[in-house]
């Protein structure tokens, strides 16, 4: 009765184990669930570099750590359930002979329960931080860092960009899509590269977390004969964009505060389509308000009031040479009734996402996001 935070509770419970820093809520079977991941974690491996966990409230350096244990909260009573979900890992056999019974197989978690399991944030970010390392097979070439990798850092709204050692990397972001070759749309997380000192981007890699493709780990790579923008480009080239910053400031004179949203990537075949939403906030007012929509695709941007503007600029029949990186948008097409028809359907759509991410809805965003990529791929 005394512990009702989650992530207090089920560290109360076993605080031999690490927890995951973002619990998430599910609906099965009528009822509320929160799904916590644990790892159980050394850092005493032999031969193993140490890496620091990503969570900002602790110092914590591992060179072992194993997503061996999903925990399911009933949200109405408190009701815990510690799942195995490493059966190899003899970190967790060793605890589960200590404390009989506390761990309960996997294979008798409910299925309504295991189909919103999610690969971790936490442990993905430290294997995407070593593989930016590892991914050089060659010997030569790894003992030069010749194709060394790095996360792309992006200074925040608000934080000084001077200070690049306090800019925080990249967070993975969870996404529905089509990977290449696959024929339906699933549940993934990823995490894009790029060459390290450098900003293009070189490649991505993709968590999986639907059905028997659960935990499998994927990587794309960028051609390297293609300049693919990374976001810390795009976000330089918009704030550089003359429209663009001169709208800023004129709205920043007023007293009012700009803010600007999230950067949405959008894969579209071998190139990226960005999308980012600018509020503005008075000085006395609490809601900010959206008022203009930056897209930006190959090397060109355009800043309108609407999505729907901004696609029918990019790509309709006012757009100007063919986008850098497209197999197939030809821009100098003209437009048709069904053309317009798509830009209206997308506008729907990323409005939907859009309120969804006010919401915290993010299963709603997701799909939103998923329909406008089949839209814009149309």
């Amino acid at each position: 009765m005394y512990y009702r935070a989650i992530a207090e509770r089920v560290e109360k419970i076993a605080p031999f184990l690490t927890f995951d820093r973002d619990p998430y809520l599910v609906i099965a079977d009528g009822k509320v669930y929160w799904i916590v991941d644990a790892y159980t974690t050394s850092d005493r491996y032999p031969y193993s570099q140490p890496l620091r966990l990503n969570d900002p409230s602790t110092p914590l350096r591992v060179n072992y750590i194993r997503n061996s244990v999903k925990v399911v909260v009933d949200a109405y009573n408190g009701a815990v359930v510690f799942y195995q979900a490493d059966t190899e890992d003899p970190i967790i056999k060793t605890y589960g002979k200590i404390f009989p019974g506390t761990f309960r197989p996997l294979s008798e978690m409910p299925g309504s329960l295991v189909s919103h399991l999610r690969y971790p944030e936490d442990i993905f970010t430290l294997q995407t931080a070593a593989y930016s390392v590892y991914h050089m097979d060659d010997p030569q070439i790894f003992y030069n860092k010749e194709d060394q990798w790095e996360i792309p850092a992006i200074v925040a709204e608000g934080e000084g960009a001077s200070r690049a050692d306090a800019i925080p990397p990249m967070q993975p972001r969870h996404i529905i899509m089509k990977l290449p070759g696959e024929k339906k749309e699933e549940y993934i997380l990823m995490l894009p590269f790029t060459p390290r000192a450098k900003d293009n981007l070189s490649a991505w890699m993709v968590a999986r977390n639907d059905g028997e493709h659960y935990g499998k780990l994927s990587i794309y790579r960028f051609p390297k004969d293609k300049l693919v923008f990374g976001p810390k480009q795009i976000i330089g080239r918009i704030n550089q964009d003359s429209e663009i910053s001169q709208q800023i400031s004129l709205w920043s004179q007023g007293g009012s505060q700009v803010i600007q949203g999230p950067l949405l990537v959008i894969p579209i075949e071998e190139s990226l389509l960005y999308v980012r939403p600018l509020y503005l906030k008075a000085e006395t007012g609490k809601i900010p308000e959206l008022k203009r929509v930056v897209v930006a695709y190959g090397n060109k941007i355009v800043m309108e009031e609407t999505l729907e503007e901004g696609l029918a600029k990019i790509f309709g029949s006012g757009a100007g040479g063919k986008p850098q990186g497209s197999a197939l948008l030809k821009s100098q097409l003209p437009q048709t009734k069904d053309d317009e028809e798509r830009i209206r359907k997308a506008a729907t759509a990323y409005e939907k996402a859009l309120r969804a991410q006010r919401d915290g809805d993010w299963a709603a965003y997701g799909e939103a996001i998923r329909q406008l990529g089949e839209i814009l791929k149309q």
